[in-house]
């Protein structure tokens, strides 16, 4: 059966997260009811991470398998259209060999949290940040922040039903930066590593705005990833700033497109 690789975007906020659920609205419970419109029977697509309730995506990334030959973009078109009016779009579509697959091919993820630092209520952003309604500062999250660069047990910062078979990660990279916002200032949270423990991104995000607020110092950071204990971390942050921003593969199949 011919194989295709999707680029997908979505907005997380009408769906009980990535994965199939009974009675629930997902995002793979959508594609796949697309898919079904196309060739009319039971369709399973694989994604490169499953995305909890309310988070959001720039470029996951799924496989299908169809019964026939399709033109990508043809296919891609057809998606999209049997897709409305739910926020979710294919931004590319392209065929690849049998033995790809979009999680176990990927060699690392990426992710950005958004956080708004202001006052007034988020308007044009409401849903699409996680906003807190005092200052932070930057320098003190970025010293935090270092603590938990490289490989570590990462214990602390898993949530409690985590299925992954151990805790020990790489973490690549987490670069924080900030701009300007209409009323105050947005912070961007970059996270990259070959894979993420469930709520890892969420748990570290809740933990630097402590210290960004003076509630933790900078080496309270260092001291809650030695614990390896949950009652460590500082609160897990709301989903609705999360983006899983790209997936990188080997033979990426998007490449130069």
């Amino acid at each position: 059966m011919p194989r295709y690789a999707m680029k997908i975007e979505y907005n997380g906020a009408p769906f009980a997260g990535w994965q199939r659920q009974d009675g629930l609205p997902t995002v793979q419970g959508a594609i796949e009811a697309a898919l079904a419109k196309l060739e009319p029977r039971a369709h399973t697509i694989a994604a490169a991470g499953r995305t909890d309730s309310g988070v959001h995506a720039y470029a996951q990334v799924a496989h299908c398998d169809m019964a026939r030959d399709w033109a990508p973009e043809r296919l891609m078109g057809a998606l999209n259209f049997h897709l409305k009016p739910l926020p979710v779009a294919i931004l590319d579509l392209q065929p690849v060999h049998e033995d790809w697959h979009a999680r176990f091919s990927a060699h690392e993820r990426r992710y950005i949290f958004r956080l708004l630092s202001r006052r007034a209520p988020a308007t044009h952003e409401a849903g699409l940040v996680w906003q807190v309604g005092h200052d932070l500062d930057i320098d003190a999250m970025r010293a935090g922040a270092a603590h938990l660069i490289g490989r570590h047990d990462f214990t602390t910062f898993r949530a409690s039903q985590c299925q992954a078979d151990s805790p020990v990660k790489t973490l690549d990279e987490l670069r924080i930066e900030q701009a300007p916002a209409n009323g105050g200032r947005e912070i961007r949270f970059y996270l990259r590593a070959r894979s993420f423990l469930h709520n890892q991104v969420r748990s570290f995000v809740g933990t630097l705005e402590r210290v960004g607020a003076g509630a933790m110092a900078p080496e309270a950071v260092k001291a809650a990833l030695e614990a390896c204990d949950r009652a460590a971390c500082g609160p897990v942050c709301p989903p609705q700033g999360l983006y899983l921003a790209g997936v990188g593969y080997e033979d990426d199949p998007f490449e130069a497109r």
